[in-house]
């Protein structure tokens, strides 16, 4: 292994792996109950605990079964070591790129407990879309049966050309690509027909409610899932505590019920849908069946503080 390269462990590459390719960061998370006091002081409960949408999909998949999850990122010097060590800890073999330059990416998470725990995220991106083709190879996906991809890839220039490299290697060997749109506000930002223009190839797209919505222009989540399954053969729109919609060919053809929860923490619900459900496709489940295991794995992450699962013991 290269220079500036951590972790990577033995190399089993044994079939059926999954490969993820995303950001792996440091969330700050502060949970407190009503509006936030301008001005002044507002009580709160706060941790820093592992974070990233590609980290988190890599740590949910092998939590739910997956023998081989595999996670390619990269991180800054002063926390390299930590992020390597959770997430082997986690399952997950990690070849993180140790950025020289920038730190590790920080989300703060805001929850208000009083308001169904739910999340706002101040994003300092760091190391993490600082990926490029550079940092890929075609040998990561030796043994790899499918190739998952964070959108927030997609929002950076670097990145965005990584994620055209691994796309044009996965399909040169056949290997199915999923992608999560990752961040509304972002998307909003790069432009919903830029984004589609990008993402051209993938097999599957799992967006939440309102990315679909905003991706299509509907208001209507049904609507918006089968419209994108014109474009894409296999979207899974996630739509917290309404279940979930899986479309293929404009229709949709299966509306999955979620599972109920008490929410402590909604930060990273979507990844563990993800994770979960990609771990059911490696083990031969139908769409809809990987798409009730997603909804299983959301409900088991609300109540959770942090977007990762619990460590085994």
């Amino acid at each position: 292994m290269g220079p500036g390269v951590s972790g990577g462990g033995d190399e089993r590459g044994g079939v059926g792996a999954l490969l993820v390719v995303g950001d792996v960061v440091t969330d700050v998370v502060a949970r407190h109950r009503g509006p936030l006091a301008a001005g002044t002081d507002t009580a709160a409960a706060i941790r820093t605990v592992p974070g990233g949408a590609g980290a988190n999909v890599a740590c949910w998949a092998a939590y739910e079964g997956a023998a081989d999850v595999r996670l390619l990122g990269r991180v800054g010097v002063e926390a390299a070591a930590w992020h390597e060590r959770e997430l082997a800890a986690g399952g997950v073999r990690p070849r993180l790129v140790v950025d020289p330059q920038a730190p590790t990416g920080t989300v703060i998470c805001l929850v208000d407990e009083s308001a169904s725990a739910e999340r706002t995220f101040l994003t300092d991106s760091g190391a993490s879309l600082r990926l490029e083709p550079a940092d890929w190879s075609d040998a990561l996906l030796d043994g790899v049966a499918r190739l998952h991809l964070s959108g927030y890839l997609l929002f950076s220039e670097p990145s965005r050309a990584l994620v055209t490299v691994a796309l044009e290697a996965a399909r040169a060997r056949g290997v199915p690509v999923s992608l999560d749109p990752a961040s509304a506000g972002f998307l909003a930002e790069l432009g919903a027909q830029r984004f589609l223009g990008l993402v051209e190839g993938v097999d599957v797209l799992l967006p939440s409610r309102d990315e679909a919505c905003l991706l299509t222009g509907l208001t209507d989540a049904a609507g918006a899932a089968a419209e994108l399954s014109l474009r894409v053969p296999l979207v899974i729109v996630k739509q917290g505590r309404e279940g979930a919609l899986v479309a293929r060919a404009g229709q949709v053809c299966a509306r999955v019920p979620a599972v109920p929860a008490r929410p402590r923490d909604t930060t990273g619900a979507g990844d563990a849908f993800t994770g979960a459900f990609l771990a059911a496709l490696l083990a031969g489940a139908e769409p809809e069946d990987a798409a009730a295991e997603g909804c299983r794995a959301g409900a088991r992450a609300v109540e959770r503080v942090g977007g990762r699962p619990p460590l085994p013991e």
